[in-house]
């Protein structure tokens, strides 16, 4: 199964100045409840601004999509120079998308299921964003909604 677990804006927003737009508790509960076990499958500039404290996410395999040859990553961490390499490798694994705008654009297509952090609000001067979520591709089957953002589960219909 391959899923996608992201946090956007109104405007689809992702990312701005390199890192996310917001500070969301909750949300980052919610990514680690998501992801906790699985495959986590992200690209370099995602690698590189997740804190070292925090690098690699404990108790998940951590997968990074450089196009640099020989980008070195600590010895628990894998690297592969495409998304499609990556996904074959894994193939029989839970694997979970995790950014940024390049790797999810190139796995949205191969996603089975979108786990969405719908955020509130509009964000001025974006840099990255995420694809469009067709409702004629995507259903609707969980939502959790807060004052300032809806947790979504999206399936792929058939």
């Amino acid at each position: 199964m391959i899923s996608i677990i992201v946090a956007i804006s109104k405007n689809n927003c992702i990312g701005k100045d390199g890192k996310l737009p917001w500070h969301i508790p909750e949300d980052m509960k919610h990514f680690k409840e998501l992801t906790i076990g699985k495959v986590v499958v992200m690209g370099r500039k995602t690698w590189e601004s997740i804190p070292d404290k925090f690098r690699p996410l404990p108790n998940r395999k951590n997968v990074i999509i450089t196009r640099q040859e020989n980008y070195e990553a600590p010895e628990s961490v894998e690297v592969f120079n495409s998304i499609d390499d990556a996904l074959t490798n894994y193939s029989s694994d839970d694997v979970m998308i995790i950014g940024g705008a390049q790797i999810y654009k190139q796995a949205f297509e191969s996603a089975d299921k979108l786990y969405v952090t719908h955020v509130d609000r509009e964000v001025d001067k974006c840099e990255a964003y995420f694809p469009e979520i067709d409702p004629a591709i995507w259903k609707e089957t969980n939502r959790e909604n807060n004052p300032d953002f809806s947790f979504i589960t999206y399936e792929r219909q058939s």
